[in-house]
Formats: C-alpha cells, structure tokens, sequence
C-alpha cells in the first residue's frame, strides 16, 4: 500500500525522472536521506519499473501511429501465448492488450509511413498462425497521450 510520501514521491517522478535526490526531497518535503530510501524501496518493490524519456513520435520520424484490432481463429493455449511471443518481439508495437469484446487483442503501433505499416502487417501480423481477422484504425490526431498515473496530493 502506498501512503502519502509514496505517492508525491511517484508524483514528482512521474512528472521529472532527472531530479536529483535532493531537488525530490524539497518537493516532497522530505530529507534527502528519507527521499532516497523510499524511492530505493520503490524501485525494490516493483513499483518503479524504469526510467525512461518520452520521445515525440513525429519528430522522431514515426508519422503513422494505429490501433490495430486483432482476433484469433481458436484460443488454444499455443496460439495465444505464440501471438504473445511474437508481438513482444517487434518493437513497432508500443502495446498490446488482450481485450474482452470483438477483438481478442488490441495494439497500438508506431512506424515511418503508411509503406511501413503495409509490410508490418504482410510481413508479421497475417502470417501470424491463429489469426483470423485485423482491423486497423489510422490515429488522425493524438488528443491525449499521457504516461503518468493520476496520484492525488
């Protein structure tokens, strides 16, 4: 369970992963030592898993994001866990969800250009064996796209 420290600490983290110790503790209002241990406890515990930087797609060069719906023909065990497999494989795919619903699997995918989307699917999703339908969504405009969790202070 996380109290209140935990959460300004994820806060404050969340929001800047490049604060030293000592700029964290004076947002949070904690010593130093006591900030260091609770975040060293954090990242221990599972809860912080990485640190990373947010790259924007576009300016990175990746113009074409979508949501890509995917079913499977049957849900034998292998070919779930073949799909799993396989989708973890290709960086292209940002996430994958297995979802209730119409489609068994949800992904969001990022590449250069409507060219590279093309061979992404040819060349992985429908060779993929189980898989009996792909519905692709084309992302127009990214509204919102936000990492951080919604701690309350």
């Amino acid at each position: 369970m996380l109290n209140r420290n935990d959460r300004l600490i994820l806060h404050e983290l969340q929001r800047d992963s490049r604060l030293t110790t000592q700029q964290l503790a004076e947002r949070v209002g904690m010593s130093a030592s006591a900030t260091w241990r609770r975040v060293k406890s954090l990242e221990d515990a599972g809860i912080i898993d990485r640190y990373a930087a947010i790259v924007d797609a576009k300016k990175a060069g990746f113009s074409l994001a979508a949501i890509v719906q995917v079913s499977l023909a049957r849900h034998e065990q292998k070919n779930v866990e073949h799909f799993v497999r396989e989708v973890r494989k290709h960086p292209e795919v940002l996430e994958c969800f297995a979802t209730s619903g119409e489609a068994d699997f949800h992904l969001r995918v990022v590449v250069e250009d409507i060219d590279a989307y093309n061979h992404f699917l040819d060349d992985f999703i429908f060779r993929l064996p189980g898989v009996s339908q792909v519905r692709s969504n084309i992302v127009l405009k990214e509204i919102k796209a936000d990492t951080a969790l919604p701690f309350r202070r």
